[in-house]
């Protein structure tokens, strides 16, 4: 069952990615966006080329589940009668006791569903094309690759908010987010800098989605996101850590209610709710706005203090590693995180930096600071085709 090509998906609420793997070799990829709306696919193949999508406009999706079957027919179509050996998901939470990719069955998905209250705008929509590919093709594989997995090495100690002890049995805890890029990033790591994969790094997902992630030997002992992905760090629209008095604050003074809380802590807060323009990284940096300059100002300073916070955790810190979209590629970014980090030891290569070189950090510098992309998909693709090798049924 380990054999032939697996599928990689990505759901959200109006948009699934989709990616399709031979061993780690990647075939094509493409996602569809406007779900429920105006829904439109795009496609690429291995050497990223455009490729012919599927026409969706016959029967358009309302949903990330039947976007997922209207793929499947072409994404056969498409591997010329090769095997499609399993499907890998993203599931963003697996909770307090999943710390692995698991096979799906009725009864894990069961359990997976329970834990939405937990990830209410994620895990349902991670859930539902898992279920419609289970009754339209019951017998082609799945796995669930959760984002909470790779948190589980975590100490006790660093799990637990400081509430009632019964509520940590009841799931309410620190969780931690990103790990499946944490955990290829941490693969990489010994190809990259051997040493420095056996040591004491933190690495920096930064995207419209960031958090910061301390590893210890290629193992997670800390993060920045806790109960949920609203936690740590300031994002594109969401808060980040905030006092949870300004909460009922707001309830109790402005009069809002729980979906108001919701809307105005993920979708109108961060970059975007700092700036009043764009929570796009891009469109900060190009502004002459005040308010531009303020939110990146605010979005370094919270990056550089997380550092220091986990290298505490670590107790020293020997790397840094920047990732995701403006991990990446925002040089900006990395130079002022860097500049804020000083006193770290981290010495920065402007040159490097710029040209966006694998290793940033100047020569003599005590902690080395490097650029790695990430790519969740392939992690996912590898989780999967092992899961089938463990369980073949």
């Amino acid at each position: 069952m380990s054999d032939g090509l697996i599928g990689v998906i990505n759901a959200g609420s109006s948009s699934l990615k989709f990616s399709l793997y031979e061993g780690d070799a990647l075939q094509l990829s493409g996602q569809v966006d406007g779900i429920g709306v105006r829904p439109a696919a795009k496609a690429r193949n291995g050497a990223g080329e455009a490729i012919d999508a599927p026409d969706l406009s016959a029967s358009p999706p309302a949903t990330p589940a039947e976007a997922l079957l209207a793929l499947l027919p072409w994404l056969r179509g498409h591997i010329g009668g090769r095997p499609l050996a399993a499907l890998g998901h993203r599931v963003v939470h697996g909770g307090p006791h999943h710390d692995r990719p698991k096979r799906v069955t009725p009864a894990l998905l069961e359990e997976l569903a329970t834990l939405s209250p937990l990830a209410p705008l994620h895990q349902p929509h991670n859930l539902s094309p898992i279920r419609a590919a289970m009754d339209r093709t019951p017998g082609l594989p799945q796995v669930a690759c959760f984002d909470t997995a790779f948190h589980r090495t975590i100490p006790e100690v660093a799990q637990v908010f400081a509430l009632p002890h019964e509520m940590a049995a009841r799931g309410i805890r620190r969780y931690g987010f990103h790990g499946l890029s944490y955990e290829y990033i941490a693969s990489a790591l010994p190809a990259v800098a051997p040493d420095l994969a056996r040591g004491r790094v933190v690495v920096a997902h930064l995207g419209n989605g960031a958090s910061l992630c301390a590893l210890q030997g290629g193992r997670s002992i800390a993060t920045t996101m806790g109960f949920s992905a609203l936690d740590g760090l300031p994002m594109g629209t969401r808060c980040g850590e905030i006092d949870p008095a300004v909460v009922l604050h707001l309830m109790r003074q402005d009069g809002l209610d729980i979906a108001g809380v919701e809307a105005l802590l993920y979708r109108r807060s961060g970059l975007l709710g700092l700036s009043g323009l764009s929570s796009d990284f891009r469109d900060l940096l190009a502004s002459g706005d005040p308010r531009a300059r303020f939110a990146i100002e605010v979005f370094v300073y919270r990056v550089a203090r997380g550092i220091g916070s986990l290298a505490a955790a670590l107790g020293g810190l020997d790397g840094i590693v920047f990732t995701a979209g403006v991990g990446e590629n925002a040089a900006p970014i990395r130079a002022a995180v860097c500049e804020a980090c000083r006193w770290l030891g981290v010495v920065l290569d402007p040159a490097a930096n710029e040209a966006r070189a694998a290793t940033i950090s100047a020569a003599g510098s005590r902690v080395g600071v490097h650029i790695i992309p990430t790519d969740e998909n392939l992690m996912i693709a590898r989780h999967t085709r092992a899961a089938l090798a463990e369980d073949p049924a």
